[in-house]
């Protein structure tokens, strides 16, 4: 028994619609808060060996030391993680004295990158997700080149790219409101798993519209409209889609659980983009080309 996944489209369609609008207006509102990674800054990670201060007793115990907006981030149970601007070997080595005054620390870790190295990582990141974006709308439109009816292979293309638009800003949106209310910036690792995710993506739709073109080419002669066709392609690799990202998942969940604050955000914009992959490729890649043949009343 096949499920008809095209018969609701709109729905869908609307439901996707308050996810990217939502998040469009969170990205505009909010914006994205950038880590030392691209801005530049300084990073230190210690631990508290009893109870760690609240975060308001942090900020005002390092008010002297002219650190500017400076975050406080919770490390697990006792550790915290200090987001500032670039500061010196001195000032550092200061700052851990004022935070042991009374208590025993252990500094876990210290990173500091300049302005400079914190803007060539941004130029570089940007021509990365701009080359990647174009390789894979390359990539659909050579390889469903010998398609002709009822889409062309640009139209695949198209698709693919509202599809990764969608995978990637959903978790775009979220990190904007958890930069918001709970400190979260985008760092490297989040970048990395940005990326991965448009691989990701890119693997599912192509996963069901490779099914959907050996289905074209079977199944046109047998005047089956494009609808079924696309119907049936979905249901044929939904097993698969459905298998292949819950083993993915189950590995990444008990990251995000059990790896600790540098894994943390890493594994949850995979699990974002892994979900958002699979229900894109399941309720959009097939039911946008329908629509937008329909509209073109070429089906």
């Amino acid at each position: 028994m096949q499920i008809d996944f095209i018969k609701y489209r709109k729905i869908y369609f609307f439901f996707s619609g308050i996810l990217i609008v939502g998040s469009l207006v969170s990205l505009v509102v909010f914006g994205l808060s950038l880590g030392n990674d691209f801005t530049g800054g300084s990073l230190l990670e210690i631990e508290y060996q009893k109870d760690r201060p609240s975060n308001q007793e942090i900020k005002d115990s390092l008010s002297g030391f002219n650190l500017g907006d400076f975050n406080v981030q919770p490390a697990g149970e006792k550790g915290l993680i200090l987001k500032m601007k670039d500061i010196s070997e001195e000032t550092h080595r200061q700052i851990i004295e004022k935070l042991g005054e009374g208590k025993e620390i252990k500094e876990l870790r210290f990173e500091s990158i300049g302005p400079v190295v914190g803007q060539e990582l941004k130029n570089k990141t940007r021509d990365i997700v701009i080359f990647s974006l174009l390789a894979m709308l390359i990539y659909i439109a050579v390889a469903f080149s010998q398609l002709s009816w009822p889409a062309k292979s640009w139209q695949y293309a198209l698709a693919s790219l509202f599809i990764l638009f969608h995978d990637i800003l959903i978790p775009l949106g979220i990190f904007s409101l958890l930069g918001k209310y709970y400190g979260v910036q985008i760092t490297i690792p989040i970048i990395a798993a940005l990326l991965t995710i448009i691989g990701y993506a890119i693997n599912n739709v192509v996963v069901v519209y490779d099914r959907l073109r050996e289905n074209v080419l079977r199944f046109r002669k047998r005047e089956e409209t494009f609808e079924d066709i696309a119907n049936k392609s979905i249901n044929q690799t939904l097993s698969r889609q459905i298998n292949t990202s819950l083993t993915t998942l189950l590995p990444l969940l008990f990251i995000f659980f059990m790896g600790g604050e540098t894994l943390k955000y890493f594994a949850l914009t995979l699990i974002m983009g892994i979900v958002a992959g699979l229900y894109s490729s399941i309720f959009l890649a097939c039911p946008i080309l329908v629509s937008w043949l329909k509209a073109e009343k070429k089906i």
